[in-house]
């Protein structure tokens, strides 16, 4: 028979029901994260202090094996893993030598963009080696492969374009971290996009690609009562040196179509209508130490670009050389009473690009600049405060792009008060500016004669600095999105030269690169 229960018992079933104080839970939690921080802190450093004692001991990697990469080569992997072996090298490691060597292969195997991050390391010691009485170390690259096909659709809205698109993206085709790449889009502006990339590491580094691709497209430019057909392909080189500097060198071949000519067309676009060809290689150089891409607060950007069309055997009906310079330097500004970063940077940028006319028509005068080629400067990814390409010539409603430009711009940019530093979101006060010209010779012509284009090229650069370019203030608020970056300005044209179109108050911009 149960007795019942006495006064004790029932304030423990009281207070078993009593809901405790939330922060009475959180001090609890606390400690115990305190407690399991310190004891893997402990660990670690028990790890590192074993590492240090024997980092010179001699030692051998005997054996590299990977788990689940059932679509990877074999002959791929051993490429990558061959010189990690002690049988291909003229002597022993050390400890601490191995485990760096290890360290970078599993580095280089996650730049191929095979696998899953990250990539499980797990080393065995098996039995001494007979003949020279070292350590042996057993290396497994635990690795997930990627999914091979990836399929995307959505819509992109921007820099005054609305598309819908869809992407195929198949990796690992035949085993080597080979890429395919297919996308098809239609939109506003551009009509259709269809277009096909394929790419392989060379000589299994992830660093240094080939790539080949084609290409065909129906663009409407609007801003020159125009469409653009574009057909062709292209094949490049991309590697990225020692000292983390980004190159690409390539061959274009394209067939350019202008036609849907307006019915205000402009006399200048009507005698560009029709087709040529662009036969053409190129070079391009990146050194890229931003902190952030998309919304740098520190460090420095650099581009060159260079390309030759229609010189020697490159052949053609274009002949030009173009060459294009960018860069951008962002500085934090502190804050006197905050530590840390405060939020507050200054971002400037500047571009400038010269196009070159090199070779001679039928009537053995220089060939000049077709508007296929030309500069177009304005808008709310560059000059902000102006219509899109409303910088340069104009020909009644038609912007005719330019051969030489400069532009720069100044940014301000803090955070938003009760967001924080932290969040990649931003307003920004900002001043820009900048100047698009056609090729002309210190008497203001158009060059005839081959003496005259160098004329014409030196006299064009000179009138950059004459006069005020166009220019615009502005406050607007920043949001960089990992894939883009979101721009909603206000802005206020300053100083308009003859014939340019100003845009006073929002203007919205996304694209990957701002000046």
């Amino acid at each position: 028979m149960t007795s019942p229960l006495s006064a004790g018992d029932e304030d423990i079933f009281e207070r078993l029901q009593q809901r405790k104080d939330p922060k009475v839970l959180e001090e609890q939690q606390q400690a115990v994260n305190e407690r399991m921080q310190a004891i893997l802190q402990k660990a670690q450093n028990r790890l590192s202090e074993l590492l240090d004692q024997n980092s010179t001991l001699p030692c051998t990697v005997s054996s590299v094996q990977f788990l689940h990469a059932p679509n990877t080569r074999r002959s791929f992997l051993e490429k990558i893993v061959n010189p990690l072996l002690s049988a291909n090298r003229d002597r022993p490691y050390t400890l601490s030598e191995a485990l760096r060597e290890i360290s970078a292969t599993a580095d280089k195997l996650g730049r191929f963009d095979l696998f899953q991050q990250p990539i499980s390391v797990h080393l065995d010691e098996s039995q001494r080696d007979p003949t020279t009485g070292l350590r042996t170390i057993d290396v497994h690259f635990a690795t997930r492969e990627k999914s091979r096909v990836l399929l995307k659709t959505g819509t992109d809205l921007g820099n005054a374009e609305g598309s819908a698109y869809g992407n195929l993206l198949w990796r690992n085709v035949f085993g080597g971290a080979e890429t395919l790449n297919l996308n098809a889009s239609l939109g506003t502006r551009t009509r259709s996009a269809y277009q096909a990339a394929f790419e392989t590491p060379v000589f299994g580094d992830p660093d240094f690609r080939f790539e080949v691709g084609a290409i065909a497209s129906a663009t409407q430019k609007s801003w020159a009562s125009h469409e653009e057909v574009v057909r062709g392909g292209w094949s490049k080189l991309r590697w990225l040196s020692q000292s983390g500097h980004r190159h690409e060198l390539g061959y274009n071949g394209f067939w350019r179509q202008v036609t849907g000519l307006a019915e205000n067309a402009s006399a200048t676009v009507r005698a560009d209508s029709g087709d040529s060809v662009k036969s053409s290689v190129f070079h391009s150089w990146v050194n890229d130490q931003r902190d952030h891409p998309m919304l740098p607060s520190r460090g420095y950007y650099a581009k060159v670009f260079n390309e030759v069309a229609g010189w020697g055997p490159l052949k053609g009906d274009v002949s030009f050389w173009k060459s294009e310079i960018e860069t951008q330097g962002a500085i934090p500004i502190p804050i006197p009473g905050i530590s840390g970063d405060s939020g507050i940077s200054l971002t400037t940028g500047f571009r400038a690009g010269l196009l070159c006319p090199l070779g001679l028509d039928s009537s053995s005068q220089p060939q000049l600049s077709r508007i296929n080629d030309r500069f177009l400067l304005g808008g709310p990814t560059d000059v902000r405060g102006f219509r899109l390409c409303g910088l340069g010539p104009r020909e009644g409603v038609d912007s005719l792009g330019g051969d030489v430009y400069a532009a720069g711009s100044a940014n301000l940019l803090f955070p938003l008060p009760r967001v924080g530093a932290e969040k990649p979101l931003r307003m920004q006060a900002f001043l820009n500016g900048g100047r698009l010209l056609p090729l002309r010779t210190s008497q203001k012509a158009t060059p005839t004669s081959s003496g005259e284009v160098q004329d014409a090229v030196v006299s064009t650069i000179s009138e950059l600095q004459n006069g005020l370019p166009s220019i615009a203030a502005g406050v607007g608020i920043v949001y960089a999105h990992p894939a883009a970056r979101f721009e909603l300005n206000f802005s206020l044209p300053l100083v308009i030269r003859k014939g340019e179109e100003g845009r006073k108050g929002l203007q919205l911009g996304i694209g990957i690169s701002f000046l």
